[in-house]
């Protein structure tokens, strides 16, 4: 498999080439030059790391011992059970993934735990070391450092914006006492955190110098990762008997979702991609009107991990809509950086093949489906998977089953839930005094070079 540039103006690489960058040397993201067509009857009964390496091996296909790689990384002892993503009924056509059964308690734990492992073992063939630069809306960063905590070769940097997570989110990334992670609050939003990642990533010079390396979901691998539970998802939603599976998907940076996406172009028959926001409804806008407008700043809410009005992955999306004209997606991209906006109606017929389907959510909103959820279902879930269960309810048709893509455990996000239920969410065994642990971090303004400088001195340059 080759991977080509978003951008079209950078020469094809092989997935281990690509492994280890963040953007494209053109600056577009890396995508396959083609979708592997799944096969359904061979993959509907195997277990889920035998469905992972089945699904991921046309992607990843010069990675050497990959079964082996993918054997470890999904287990019973990492994730809670041998299903690595059970399925929850909650009532006839209405389920919920769990998705937050890992070491962090999200489900960025699903492609991190793999990528982690992906990273040291190339990195150990090739008597390498990396710096992985990574931003975080909340969850992304403490699976990124959970999964290279004292891995060999790496370093990690995660930027946050600084005081706009959870305290369990703040606690569970700055407690970690781990000499080769290095965590940044930026005075800023997750977009400004977004945005030092690219400016690092642009200059070829500190990139080089410093072996930068990308964790967040412009990364492919996460990408491909995250297709497999929606195989998995959707064969446990047909053993239990559903017919047209669709799923509700929260998300804030389209990487989650664009993972459903890139497996209904693998030939996974999902009836829709339905798409939740939070306050910050730049995708659902999208959905509705065919403009993309991302916004100056994003506004806090309660679900913050998906406070976001710049989504990494869309450039993605829309290199397909046009058709996979890496120069005609450049040129949109240069009127976007220069207009603030894109309108991209002239392509509302592929828009609607797509398959996507949207709905945002409000704070007063996420507290009632928090309360419904519990008070109908005996579950607790957290404020952004509640987002999808209440965008899913609102829109789901008759005969139509949805499964809702658990996001994160309810405990990452107490007040909410104290606000909802009136009672403390459950909390792991081992994390009861978390947020009174000493915490680790340094606050930086939203600058490149004092991103650099960090780095640096980090470093010992």
């Amino acid at each position: 498999m080759r991977y080509v540039s978003t951008r079209g103006a950078a020469a094809p690489r092989r997935f281990g080439e690509i492994l280890l960058e963040g953007l494209a040397p053109d600056g577009g993201l890396y995508v396959p030059e083609r979708w592997p067509a799944a096969d359904l009857d061979a993959l509907r009964d195997l277990p889920y790391p035998a469905l992972a390496h089945a699904l991921l091996a046309p992607f990843m296909d010069d990675v050497p011992q990959l079964a082996a790689i993918v054997a470890r990384t999904y287990t019973k002892e990492a994730f809670g059970s041998a299903a690595i993503v059970p399925l929850r009924t909650l009532e006839s056509g209405l389920h919920l993934l769990a998705l937050s059964n890992g070491p962090t308690l999200a489900f960025k734990d699903i492609a991190l735990q793999l990528l982690g492992n992906l990273f040291e073992a190339a990195l150990a063939a090739r008597g390498e070391t990396l710096t992985v630069l990574g931003a975080t809306s909340g969850d992304t960063g403490s699976a990124a450092e959970y999964a290279w905590c004292g891995k060999r070769g790496i370093r990690v940097f995660m930027l946050s914006p600084h005081g706009r997570m959870s305290e369990f989110q703040r606690a569970q990334m700055y407690s970690l006492d781990a000499p080769n992670v290095h965590n940044l609050a930026v005075c800023g939003t997750f977009d400004d955190c977004q945005d030092l990642v690219k400016a690092v990533n642009a200059d070829a010079a500190f990139k080089a110098r410093y072996r930068i390396g990308a964790v967040n979901s412009i990364n492919w691998a996460r990408i491909a990762a995250q297709t497999v539970y929606y195989f998995a998802g959707w064969f446990a939603a047909r053993r239990a008997g559903a017919e047209a599976i669709s799923f509700a998907v929260p998300t804030g940076n389209f990487g989650n979702i664009y993972a459903g996406f890139v497996a209904r172009a693998m030939g996974l028959p999902i009836r829709r991609l339905v798409l939740a926001t939070n306050e910050n409804d730049v995708l659902d806008e999208f959905f509705r009107t065919g403009r993309y407008r991302p916004r100056r700043t994003a506004q806090a809410t309660s679900s913050p991990s998906m406070d976001i009005t710049r989504a990494s992955n869309f450039e993605r999306y829309v290199y397909e809509l046009v058709g996979r004209d890496g120069a005609r997606l450049a040129a949109l991209w240069r009127r976007l950086e220069a207009e603030g906006e894109l309108d991209l109606g002239a392509y509302r017929e592929a828009i609607a093949a797509s398959g996507f389907a949207s709905g945002r959510s409000t704070h007063a909103e996420r507290l009632a489906t928090i309360r419904a959820v519990y008070e109908r279902y005996g579950a607790i879930i957290d404020p952004h998977t509640a987002d999808g269960v209440g965008v899913a309810l609102r829109l789901r048709e008759p005969g139509e089953t949805m499964v809702c893509l658990e996001t994160a455990q309810a405990a990452k996000f107490a007040a909410t839930i104290r606000e909802a239920i009136g009672r403390e969410p459950p909390r792991p065994r081992g994390l009861e005094d978390l947020e009174r642990r000493p915490q680790r971090f340094a606050v930086i303004d939203p600058d490149p070079e004092a991103l650099k400088r960090a780095i640096a001195e980090a470093c010992g340059a």
